[in-house]
C-alpha cells in the first residue's frame, strides 16, 4: 500500500516510557516504578479539580460545549484579552499543528534552535517544509537573527523555558527580536512552562497581552500539562490576534477538547494557590540535584522549569546510564536523540528524589 511520501522521513515522537510498559517489560511492581521522564506535575492537580471532574462525570453522554467559553472565559480574565484572541487545542501541541498547516507547505522553511521540542521538526515535515536549526545548544538570538536574513523562514519557534534543556531567554532579548522580523514571517513564543520562569525571574516572564498588542506575527502558546497537573486532560492553548486565531479556527475539529478536559483546565485556572505551592516546592527540591551535580561533577543546565537536564562526560553514557536506571524502575529521558550525552530529569517530590539520588549514585 503507498502513503504519503512526507511521511518517508518522519521519526515517530518518543514520549516518555509509560509505568505500565515497565511493568511488562521488567516485572517491576508499579508501587516501586518511579517516572520522572514527562515532565508532569508530581504532586497532581488541584483537588477543586478532582471534585469538579466528579461532579461532571454523570453527563459523559454529551458532547462538549464546542464554544469552550468557560474555559476562554477563565484565559479573558487571566490573560486580559478578548475572546477573539484565544484559541484552544487538545494540547499545545494540537496548536503547533494548525499553525503550520496555515502557514507552510513544501515550499517553506521553519526556522529552529539545534535542541528543542520535537514536534516542530515533525509537524514541518507533514507538509514538506524544510527545517533550519542553529548550531548553538541554547536559544542564540543573534544567530536565529542571522539564520532569518540568509534563509527568509515562514516560521520562527522561540521556545522559552526550552524543552528539553530548562534553559530560558529575557523577555528584553525576545521582544527585540521579535521586532526586528517582518510581519509575513510568524514568531511562535512557546511558554509550556512559563509558570515555573516567571516565578523563578521575572527577567524572563513573557506576556501574552504585551506580545499581540506590540506585534501582529506573534502567536504565544500555554499548556495544562505542566504546572496545572493536567498531563492526561490534553488542555493547550493559542493567545495571537483575532486574524491568526480565525485562521487557525478553519483546521480546528469539532469537539476537540473532551467535556472533563475544559472542565479540568477551566476549575485549575481559578486555583492559583494550588499551582504557586507546586511551582515553589518544585524549585526547594531542584536545589538538591544542583548540589548533587556539583558533587558529582556533573554539568547541569540551569532551569526555569520543573526539569533539570544533566550532561554527562566522554567517561558516562547517558543511554547506559538511562537504560540501567529503568532496569531498577526509574524512568527518566535519555537525550542522546537530542544529540546530547545527557539525561532529563523530572524534578519529583522529596521521596521521588530521594530515590533517583540513591540509584544513580549506585551507578555512578
Amino acid at each position: 500500500m503507498k502513503f504519503n511520501k512526507k511521511l518517508e522521513n518522519i521519526s515517530t515522537y518518543e514520549a516518555g516510557k509509560p509505568i505500565e510498559l515497565v511493568v511488562r517489560e521488567f516485572g517491576i511492581e508499579p508501587k516501586d516504578i518511579v517516572k520522572l521522564a514527562s515532565n508532569e506535575n508530581p504532586y497532581g492537580c488541584s483537588i477543586n479539580v478532582q471534585h469538579a471532574v466528579n461532579e461532571i462525570l454523570p453527563h459523559m453522554a454529551m458532547y462538549p460545549d464546542d464554544s469552550m467559553m468557560k474555559l476562554k472565559n477563565g484565559l479573558i480574565k487571566r490573560f486580559d484579552i478578548a475572546e477573539e484572541n484565544v484559541i484552544i487545542g487538545s494540547g499545545s501541541d494540537q496548536i503547533i499543528e494548525f499553525l503550520m498547516h496555515a502557514k507552510a507547505d513544501e515550499n517553506s522553511k521553519i526556522l529552529i534552535n539545534s535542541v528543542t521540542f520535537a514536534m516542530y521538526e515533525i509537524y514541518a515535515k507533514h507538509v514538506g517544509a524544510e527545517i533550519i536549526r542553529t548550531s548553538s545548544q541554547e536559544h542564540d538570538l543573534d544567530e536565529f537573527y542571522q539564520l532569518y536574513k540568509e534563509q527568509n523562514p515562514d516560521i520562527i519557534f522561540l521556545c522559552t523555558p526550552n524543552n528539553p534543556t530548562g534553559d530560558a531567554i529575557d523577555t528584553k532579548e525576545i521582544m527585540e527580536f521579535i521586532a526586528r522580523i517582518d510581519s509575513e514571517t510568524l514568531v511562535v513564543v512557546d511558554g509550556a512552562y512559563m509558570e515555573y520562569a516567571q516565578f523563578k525571574d521575572a527577567s524572563k516572564k513573557v506576556t501574552p497581552k504585551e506580545l499581540i498588542e506590540r506585534f501582529e506575527n506573534v502567536i504565544y502558546l500555554g499548556t495544562f500539562s505542566k504546572a496545572y497537573g493536567l498531563g492526561g486532560m490534553r488542555v493547550g492553548y493559542g493567545i495571537s490576534h483575532a486574524d491568526i486565531i480565525k485562521e487557525l479556527y478553519k483546521l480546528r475539529p469539532p469537539f476537540n477538547i473532551t467535556t472533563l478536559s475544559l472542565e479540568a483546565a477551566s476549575v485549575a485556572l481559578e486555583d492559583a494557590e494550588f499551582v504557586n505551592e507546586c511551582i515553589a516546592l518544585n524549585f526547594e527540591e531542584m536545589k538538591r540535584y544542583e548540589e548533587f551535580a556539583k558533587e558529582k561533577k556533573i554539568d547541569i543546565i540551569e532551569s526555569y522549569t520543573n526539569f533539570v537536564t544533566l550532561c554527562f562526560d566522554g567517561n558516562r553514557n547517558s543511554t547506559e546510564i538511562s537504560d540501567a536506571l529503568l532496569r531498577r524502575g526509574m524512568i527518566v529521558r535519555n537525550l542522546s536523540g537530542y544529540g546530547m550525552n545527557a539525561i532529563r530529569v523530572t524534578v519529583g517530590t522529596k521521596e521521588q528524589n530521594d530515590r533517583f539520588f540513591e540509584l544513580i549514585s549506585e551507578l555512578l
